[in-house]
């Protein structure tokens, strides 16, 4: 049901005595004046308006009757409805003969000042209460599976279908918390007009998530190309109405809310590798990134320490010409074949045997096994700590 309060009951003196030349007041349910163009008559009973809510009904006070009423002035009163309830009166002061014609008119502009606020107040508790379930989604803080598959189930979110988690993570949020808020604020706003069924929420001062359906059948090349083309086309979106540096990054797409929560955790593991990896780029897709991504679990065991021990002795000896890191990155980005490893590099296939066979030397690796190829390979995933 609408209520009327005092900014509105403000507002809507404002607007209607700019185009009738006579005092409006504004009353709520209870018969009190909560606007007018006479302050002095703020918070006190209008006799008149307490007439019309009783009778449901226009009520008109002539000097005669206004005479008889302790505190009423001459004029007319007409209840104010929105959405079939009674929620106030609108008066306007004066011989009802002369502010009759204008009845109709401040009503229909009340109401609508009226309509449209409960509409807002709606859209708004209905983005609150989008934003609060995709923060659920996120943190899983303690609300029941029950509860949140219901939640899904009044969003229309199917939980069943494959979804990913976006994250939008401001590079300088901490310079100035102030700004962060009302921009990230300026991108859901912009997102919502392409795609209003987008679900969003601010995370944090510096951070805005995304959930949304994303399908992962076909070749993982598909699905890839899929992922840089929605990331491509946000993070577009974003740009419009953002003007800090930024980076998007794109978690794995997983159905059930367990799978939503490792989605978000993917996200914020993605873009923490690809700045580390590309600090130039500001898009990121665990689908381009799938190895390091998983990789990054191991960064604070033991595990991570053990299979960066054979680079580690590599750089060493590698460190300054770099030639041999080099080469053995090029030779993983030709999937270990010589030939094309040879013509990247510009070098003679002798030389490129010479090579590999110093690095299996310095790493006490040798290459011509899938497993020591396999670790080698994985301490490179590893080289960059975040």
């Amino acid at each position: 049901m609408a209520t009327i309060g005092s900014e509105l009951a403000r507002e809507i003196v404002e607007r209607t005595m700019k185009i009738i030349p006579f005092n409006v007041n504004v009353m709520d349910a209870r018969g009190i004046i909560i606007g007018s163009g006479n302050p002095d008559r703020v918070g006190s009973l209008h006799p008149g308006a307490q007439l019309a809510l009783a009778k449901r009904d226009i009520v008109e006070i002539d000097h005669a009757a206004a005479g008889k009423l302790p505190g009423a002035k001459a004029g007319i009163n007409l209840p104010l409805s929105v959405r079939g309830a009674i929620c106030g009166v609108v008066g306007i002061t004066g011989t009802p003969d002369d502010v009759r014609q204008f009845g109709g008119l401040v009503r229909v502009t009340a109401e609508m000042i009226l309509e449209q606020a409960l509409l807002i107040g709606e859209l708004q508790h209905e983005k609150r209460y989008r934003e609060e379930f995709v923060f659920q989604l996120a943190n899983q803080s303690g609300i029941s599976a029950a509860s949140m598959n219901a939640w899904a189930a009044r969003l229309e979110v199917d939980l069943r279908q494959s979804s990913a988690f976006f994250v939008l993570q401001l590079a300088h949020e901490n310079d100035r918390p102030d700004l962060a808020m009302p921009a990230l604020q300026g991108v859901q706003s912009e997102l919502a007009m392409h795609w209003p069924e987008l679900l969003t929420a601010v995370i944090s001062p510096g951070e805005l998530a995304l959930f949304e359906p994303f399908a992962v059948a076909g070749s993982p090349t598909l699905r890839g190309a899929a992922a840089r083309k929605r990331l491509e086309e946000l993070h577009g979106a974003m740009g419009r109405s953002l003007n800090m540096a930024a980076s998007l990054a794109m978690g794995i797409a997983l159905p059930g809310l367990d799978g939503a929560a490792a989605s978000y955790e993917s996200a914020r593991q993605t873009a923490r590798v690809g700045r580390l990896r590309s600090p130039e780029s500001s898009i990121f897709s665990y689908y381009d990134l799938s190895l390091p991504v998983l990789l990054s679990g191991l960064e604070p065991g033991w595990q991570a320490g053990q299979l960066r021990q054979p680079l580690a002795r590599l750089q060493a000896a590698d460190r300054k010409s770099g030639i041999l890191m080099k080469t053995l990155a090029a030779w993983f980005h030709h999937d270990n074949h010589a030939a094309p490893t040879a013509k990247a590099l510009h070098i003679h296939r002798n030389t490129l045997d010479y090579r590999l066979q110093k690095i299996g030397e310095l790493t006490g690796l040798d290459l011509s096994y899938v497993d020591d190829r396999l670790l080698l390979y994985v301490a490179m995933q590893l080289k960059n700590p975040g």
